[in-house]
């Protein structure tokens, strides 16, 4: 058995496999299907200040290589998940880590406090492709403005690891890791989704409530290892590479383009277990190349 494990800040995984917000709800949902230990860690859908009710229906649909969705960030609060999910999930022997969203400064500040203070939450994603109501909507993380004042605020209220998500949606997505990085950041995982539209031709109306959508899955994995690689030049702290990861071939492109970790997405609902066989794979692959550890892979792309 190759080494697969890692050390991102004082957060250490057992495995360099994580699954993405969203896409497996609080973990024990899936219980009956993985064994959650094996999991490097869980990342819990997103958490915010306040109750959300999300978008309206319809807020998702398939495409051919991917899935577009509008969910909104559904969540009960930060407080309703402190005292009645903490409880239920805190006990799980693999790392649980909250993914923290926010439409203010002060909304992402006060939620990573209430985190801060839960004693088996070692570490939160911060997403910064959350819109800032107090600038128009723009998302924090499309600017190295934004995604600095946040992080800045953020940095300073929370003491444990803090992983900053970040935007495709951008012309340099490099820039806005070497911003986040300078104000503090752990790490950067990346990427959050593409934006994107799917259009009823027959009706002549979007497919989504609010007409675009977040697109994920195989088809915009090339991205995502582009935009990991280049960060992964940029940056000096660790990146956790997704976006479309399928099976552990992909994971280990992410891994040569210097990932140092991966989450895994949209495959969870197709497979249930798809993470526990992506870090097997992993570990398949290592050992039929002769490699003792995941490090040494990690950033091993040659240039032609």
């Amino acid at each position: 058995m190759a080494d697969l494990s890692v050390k991102i800040g004082s957060l250490e995984l057992k495995n360099s496999v994580m699954t993405a917000s969203g896409t497996f709800g609080y973990g024990v949902e899936f219980e009956d299907f993985v064994n959650l230990e094996e999991i490097g860690g869980i990342i819990v859908k997103g958490t915010t200040l306040n109750h959300r009710e999300g978008n309206a229906y319809p807020r998702m649909v398939e495409t051919p290589s991917g899935m577009l969705n509008c969910v909104g960030l559904q969540n009960k609060g930060v407080d309703y998940f402190c005292n009645h999910i903490y409880p239920t999930i805190k006990d799980i022997k693999t790392n649980m880590i909250v993914n923290v969203s926010g439409s203010t400064v002060e909304d992402y500040v006060a939620t990573a406090e209430r985190i801060n203070e839960l004693e088996n939450i070692p570490a939160i994603e911060l997403n910064i492709s959350c819109p800032n109501v107090k600038s128009g909507g723009m998302a924090f993380g499309v600017t190295c403005e934004g995604a600095s004042e946040v992080v800045k605020a953020v940095r300073k209220a929370y003491n444990k690891t803090l992983i900053v998500k970040l935007s495709p949606n951008v012309t340099d997505i490099a820039s806005i890791a070497k911003a986040v990085e300078a104000e503090g950041a752990d790490s950067v995982s990346l990427i959050n989704t593409l934006m994107g539209m799917v259009i009823d031709i027959e009706k002549r109306t979007p497919m989504l409530s609010i007409n675009t959508g977040g697109m994920s899955g195989p088809a915009v994995r090339p991205v995502a290892v582009r935009m990991v690689w280049q960060v992964a030049k940029a940056v000096n702290i660790p990146v956790v590479g997704l976006g479309g990861i399928m099976n552990a071939h992909d994971a280990i492109e992410f891994f040569m383009a210097g990932a140092s970790a991966i989450e895994i997405g949209t495959a969870n609902f197709i497979d249930p277990a798809i993470t526990v066989k992506v870090k097997n794979g992993i570990n398949e692959w290592l050992d039929a190349h002769g490699c003792k550890s995941l490090s040494e892979i990690v950033g091993a792309l040659k240039d032609y």
